[in-house]
């Protein structure tokens, strides 16, 4: 019969202290991971959706989504510059952004910010609305204004007409539901009587419960970071209040009425980490169902 061979004390104490670095280092490289590598690694995303009452004009039509900067919270200008650059070379149709540029405070940066975004063009142009850290700053009229001097049409329980030939849809966009007032029926008071499509904006995602009871076809949201921090197999751990029903991706209410999509954002807040869930670029087509 074979004997196993005998480890020597010198080996097991190798395997043994290699044993302990493993687990010791492993938190450090995930943490490593989460702080300094995921939290810069872009996910462009490209979703292809189907309107049943989208005109035949916009059928191809491209919206470029970004949401939850958070300008000054491990987030700079230069580094929003290069997301401008990446956002032009999609050559979108349409940009929308769905709030939180800054974390808490413009500072200094908000000529600087609005020169950034003024790089933006799309041929049915640019719209935002105010997410709930755009009200921490106290200065929701200051974001407003540098949406504003770099090219955004900022929607406040507003909609405007978007054209192409004869044919139109309708952009809406509400204020922010955990810190705004967001008037839905105002939004769509142009709107109401006709039977048109209909694009919404809203910061949070869970204003989808509302949105469904309403003639709207497509909601673009973001708050919720994807929850920021996932695991696999389990999802996200923690989200934040108005983003817990719909935290990521795509959603189908209403028996297919409304459409809901949840973008992950661009920056971080709270915590300066992202882990299994990468900051997103979201590009749709429409399509004509």
């Amino acid at each position: 019969m074979l004997m196993e061979p005998r480890i020597s004390r010198r080996s097991f104490l190798k395997k043994g202290v290699c044993t302990l670095a493993g687990f010791l280092l492993s938190p450090i490289a995930g943490y490593t991971y989460a702080r300094y590598a995921e939290p810069g690694w872009l996910a462009t995303k490209k979703v292809t959706l189907q309107l049943q009452r989208l005109p035949a004009a916009f059928d191809g039509m491209r919206i470029v989504q970004f949401s939850d900067v958070h300008l000054g919270f491990h987030y700079t200008v230069e580094q929003l510059g290069k997301l401008a650059d990446h956002i032009q070379s999609l050559n979108p149709d349409l940009i929308c952004f769905t709030g939180d540029l800054f974390d808490s405070t413009t500072g200094q940066d908000g000529p600087l910010t609005s020169q950034v975004l003024s790089r933006l063009s799309a041929p049915l142009g640019k719209a935002a609305v105010l997410g709930n850290h755009d009200y921490y700053s106290k200065e929701p009229k200051k974001i407003i204004r540098i949406l504003t001097d770099g090219g955004f049409n900022v929607l406040m329980n507003q909609a405007i007409p978007l054209k192409r030939g004869a044919d139109r849809i309708w952009l809406c966009g509400v204020d922010d539901m955990w810190d705004g007032k967001p008037d839905l029926p105002s939004a769509l008071s142009r709107t109401a009587a006709k039977d048109e499509c209909v694009v919404l904006l809203s910061h949070c995602p869970d204003f989808a419960d509302i949105t469904v009871q309403h003639p709207v076809d497509l909601q673009l949201s973001g708050h919720s970071h994807g929850g920021q921090v996932r695991l696999p197999f389990y999802g996200h751990i923690i989200t934040p209040e108005y983003g817990k029903k719909y935290v990521d991706g795509l959603y189908t209410l209403g028996g297919g009425k409304l459409q809901v999509y949840t973008n992950r954002g661009i920056g971080v807040s709270v915590y300066p980490i992202r882990f299994w869930c990468r900051p997103e670029l979201t590009v749709f087509t429409l399509r004509r169902a």
